[in-house]
């Protein structure tokens, strides 16, 4: 028995080497850490040198990792981004779920696979990663963009479904196992499990976390131990692990320390999916993974090129710019972490073999390494086809008619006009306006555009990177542009734009973002804020004034 112990910790002690040693080698190729433990896996599994047998232990770890991402998803369940996002989150997540599984699936079947094995395809090829996603868009500063939060709505729609689509999965498998009777109390119980559940997150957890949240320590060990008791719950009821731990965490989202609680876990379920990935790169056997390469290149190509373009088209006939619409779907240019772990519970359901599940683990290589460089050079793809994706502009006649009536006439034009309708952005327009001073807000979010409105602040829906555009506004009457774009290269596409209209008005910059010191200077810009500067500044002088001299 210690022996077996021993090999057991020699055999992890292995696998987290492999593991540090591919992920140093990942970052140095700005690649996702996914990647590096697949290979890590190949290199210690028995397609290459054996090292290590995936055991019992290894599987738990793996499960337990799945467990607690399933409890997050749930955790961090975040309804009113979706509501926020409006329909382009709903429209865009599932239209790009349709098209995708559905000509996926043609093409399975064109391969000549069986129906069974194209429905896992089909819909492993639909999800996109909503952790690498939102790291590779924080890494870029892009999160709160507009693009960057359709993606992030569109992407938690997507883990719904995904959710749903194995939890669904699990329990008929489990259902399948037992006598049609059966089927009945099965039910019974998974309804007597939610109610109960429901009257614990009513009325128990609301009085319970309080008392334990003086105690980071304690927080965590309750969330691990509230996963994984409702998982093991659901399980033996004949539900699924997977009902448990996701329920599990949206009974706790609605409370105040649903954030202190996931912030702390994210490490921990990293730490435990490094099994999960390692033990699915362990699995790849490339003899018969070979005969696949022509399968997962096309699949690829379907997925980097296809599912960008769905939601171009959908976001297009909603209104948005295609810039926008370009952005947004290079974020769905890749397949996810649950592909593979949708693929892998296939499998070990008896649905689908070795050699499908390995064809989609390629599929997930390929499109996670290339995506990951779409979405790192997103403005240099987008200045590249910008001329191709022309075709996707679409005026939509009632926004036009919207901002005709809102923005003035050619003569009687502004006096400042204000790109961008963030915080800052409404907030300068809504000054302006109270000063009596004619202001004009642009902003090319329709949100933004409409809570402008509700404010009665005069606002025209408009890309401050389209040069066509640009040269349609009253410039002549114009005092001052003040530009309170989030985006560093909307800033410089605007100030240049402005140049080659030879605006003879003056130019404020605000920007939070130092990198663009270089570019202003070079630029002819009158004024250069820095929001921060400006507020210690006033802080500096608003204590000093009351300080005794």
């Amino acid at each position: 028995m210690e022996l077996g112990t021993q090999s057991d910790f020699l055999q992890i002690s292995l696998v987290l080497g492999a593991a540090t040693l591919f992920g140093f080698a990942a970052k140095l190729l700005h690649q996702p850490l996914i990647i590096a433990l697949l290979l890590a896996g190949v290199l210690v599994g028995p397609a290459a040198f054996s090292i290590v047998e995936i055991d019992a232990s290894f599987e738990f770890l793996a499960q337990l990792g799945i467990s607690l991402l399933l409890f997050l998803v749930g955790l961090r369940l975040d309804i009113q981004l979706i509501r926020h996002m409006g329909p382009v989150a709903v429209a865009t997540g599932l239209g790009q779920v349709f098209f995708t599984s559905f000509f996926g699936f043609l093409i399975a079947i064109g391969f000549g696979m069986d129906v069974v094995s194209s429905l896992y395809v089909a819909i492993a090829l639909t999800f996109s990663s909503t952790i690498i996603i939102v790291k590779l868009l924080s890494d870029k500063k892009e999160i709160d963009s507009l693009h960057g939060q359709i993606a992030v709505g569109f992407l938690i729609v997507q883990d719904l479904v995904v959710v749903i689509m194995m939890i669904i999965l699990s329990s008929m498998a489990y259902a399948g196992d037992s006598e049609g009777g059966a089927l009945g109390w099965l039910i019974l119980r998974g309804f007597g499990f939610l109610a109960s559940l429901y009257f614990v997150a009513r009325y128990i957890l609301p009085r319970l976390l309080p008392l334990m949240s003086g105690s980071r320590e304690l927080l965590v060990l309750f969330s691990i131990s509230w996963a994984a008791v409702l998982a093991a719950t659901a399980q033996s009821i004949g539900l699924s692990k997977e009902v448990g731990a996701f329920v599990a965490g949206i009974s706790l989202a609605s409370l105040p320390f649903r954030d202190a609680m996931g912030s702390r876990l994210v490490s921990i379920r990293d730490f435990l999916l490094i099994f999960f990935f390692v033990s699915l790169g362990a699995q790849l056997d490339f003899a018969t993974l070979g005969a696949r390469v022509l399968e997962a290149s096309v699949f690829s190509i379907f997925v980097l090129v296809g599912n960008p373009l769905i939601v171009i088209v959908i976001m297009a006939y909603m209104g948005y710019r295609a810039r926008t619409g370009f952005l947004a779907g290079l974020t769905v240019a890749q397949i996810s972490e649950f592909s593979l772990i949708f693929a892998a519970l296939g499998l070990s359901l008896g649905h689908i073999d070795r050699e499908i599940l390995g064809l989609i683990t390629l599929v997930g290589v390929i499109t996670i390494g290339a995506s990951t460089y779409m979405i790192t050079y997103s403005h240099f793809l987008y200045a590249q086809l910008s001329g191709f994706l022309k075709m996707f502009e679409r005026r939509d006649p009632k926004k036009s008619r919207e901002a005709e009536a809102d923005s003035p006439r050619r003569g009687s034009g502004p006096q400042v006009l204000v790109f961008g309708l963030g915080r800052l952005g409404l907030r300068i327009a809504e000054g302006f306006q109270r000063a009596s001073i004619s202001v004009l807000g642009i902003d090319f979010d329709p949100q933004a555009i409409k809570s402008a409105r509700a404010k009665k602040v005069k606002s025209l829906y408009g890309d401050a990177e389209d040069p066509e555009f640009l040269s349609e506004l009253p410039l002549g009457a114009v005092e001052w542009v003040i530009c309170c774009v989030s985006d560093l290269e909307a800033e410089r596409i605007l100030i240049d734009g402005l140049q080659e209209l030879q605006f003879e008005g003056k130019l404020a910059v605000v920007s939070l973002k130092d990198s663009s010191e270089v570019h202003m200077k070079k630029s002819r810009v009158d004024w250069w804020l820095k929001p921060t500067e400006l507020a210690a500044e006033r802080v500096v002088e608003k204590v000093s004034q009351d300080l005794p001299q």
